[in-house]
């Protein structure tokens, strides 16, 4: 059925329900987990507005731009925390397991990744605090990736 199981997981509330849904479908079909998460500065709130021009600045050594990585890096070390914790409890459970991250705006972020990566099934969150009627029913993130990806796509609430 699934030979690739890509879950997208955010430190939100529902990231626990969502990897323990993705890992119950890998046992299931024996297939290979992608544990992956996205890292947005802008959306992440670490970096303002000219910290922002900073970290995408085209001269990479400038001091700005070190000190925008340094944040990037900060912010993104808990995630890569949680990541490898819910990698170990797969691998206990007997799934093959990997995990990413990886910087840029989430949804693009997700099924490019899932694309390259040859997903037969994206699981993931929703948020639903988001503004318009789509949003409120599938949330942003996971509504462009609905619309936008190849593969199936299984939203946990």
């Amino acid at each position: 059925m699934f030979q690739k199981v890509l879950v997208a997981i955010d430190c939100s509330k529902v990231s626990k329900r969502v990897f323990e849904k993705a890992l119950s479908l890998a046992k299931l079909t024996k297939a290979n987990l992608m544990i992956f998460n996205v890292v947005c500065p802008e959306e992440d709130g670490y970096l303002d507005k000219s910290e922002l021009l900073n970290y995408y600045n085209s001269d990479k050594y400038s001091e700005s731009v070190k000190y925008s990585q340094k944040m990037l890096d900060k912010f993104s070390q808990p995630k890569l925390e949680m990541l490898h914790l819910y990698t170990e409890e797969a691998t206990a459970a007997g799934v093959e397991v990997e995990y990413k991250q990886h910087v840029g705006q989430p949804g693009e972020t997700i099924c490019e990744f899932a694309r390259n990566w040859q997903a037969d099934l994206i699981v993931m969150g929703r948020r639903h605090w988001l503004s318009g009627m789509e949003e409120f029913v599938l949330g942003r993130v996971s509504n462009y990736v609905l619309h936008h990806t190849f593969c199936c796509v299984f939203i946990v609430a």
